[in-house]
């Protein structure tokens, strides 16, 4: 029955573009013409606009990209999907408000990076001032800055060492494709170091019920069903939702 279900979804969903691409459109049904003109001109509005269409398309296209390798949202992430595993919720929260959480709290710690961005690069490139090199470059420096600052000396050595460019004097003279490889690898190793803190105490609770579960003969019975209710309890009398997003806002700002 599911099958017939979901092949019916199917049928519903693309009839509408089968009888589009075979000409069959419906009487009454008006298709929107979608015409993106980016030819030259002598207004200079008509060309800012579609340098704005062109710049938004390409952030769309690697802004996926950007947000795992070169801002706080990795470390963020790992941090709160560890948390969930180790109070052991297997719903709750659920995953998209996790990410929704990391998103949110990436932002918040990448605004003034974004404003730098923004000031330095976007603005003096929609008003002509520098041209598309210049803002690449401009673009790439306080995202640079932001990753050396967070990235173990340990993590950097190791990929200047494997990559075949002369070694660098200073901050400066080190490639950004050296520098976000880097990054990751750092923010996945202090984000595991923090699950790891996180963890502890929940899987001592979970040592400790398991333990008197057994001296009591009650070896059939989960220790998670114990002490499920005791970690969620421990969590909210210590207001551990503020203890954890604080550590790690902490993080970055200490670092």
């Amino acid at each position: 029955m599911k099958k017939y279900a979901v092949l019916l979804t199917i049928f519903l969903i693309f009839f509408p573009f089968l009888l589009f691409a075979a000409g069959n459109v419906p009487n009454g049904v008006v298709v929107p013409n979608v015409d993106i003109n980016l030819n030259g001109g002598n207004d200079p509005a008509a060309i800012v606009s579609s340098i704005k269409i062109i710049v938004l398309l390409t952030i769309l296209a690697v802004a996926p990209a950007i947000l795992l390798t070169m801002t706080s949202f990795t470390r963020i992430l790992v941090v709160l999907s560890l948390l969930k595993q180790a109070m052991g919720t297997q719903q709750a929260p659920a995953a998209q408000i996790l990410v929704s959480l990391s998103l949110t709290m990436s932002v918040f710690i990448m605004l003034p990076v974004f404003k730098e961005i923004n000031e330095t690069a976007l603005k003096p490139y929609m008003d002509g001032n520098i041209g598309q090199e210049a803002f690449f470059e401009n673009s790439a420096k306080p995202l640079k800055k932001f990753m050396l600052r967070h990235t173990r000396e340990k993590d950097l050595a190791l990929f200047v060492k494997l990559s075949d460019n002369k070694k660098p004097q200073n901050a400066d003279e080190i490639s950004f494709f050296t520098v976000v490889p880097s990054f990751v690898i750092s923010e996945l190793k202090t984000a595991f170091q923090m699950g790891f803190m996180i963890y502890l105490p929940f899987f001592l609770l979970d040592l400790v019920v398991a333990s008197i579960l057994m001296s009591m003969g009650m070896m059939m019975l989960p220790p998670i069903i114990i002490s499920l209710p005791i970690k969620l309890m421990i969590f909210v009398l210590a207001d551990g939702w503020n203890l954890v997003i604080g550590s790690l806002l902490k993080s970055f700002k200490m670092s």
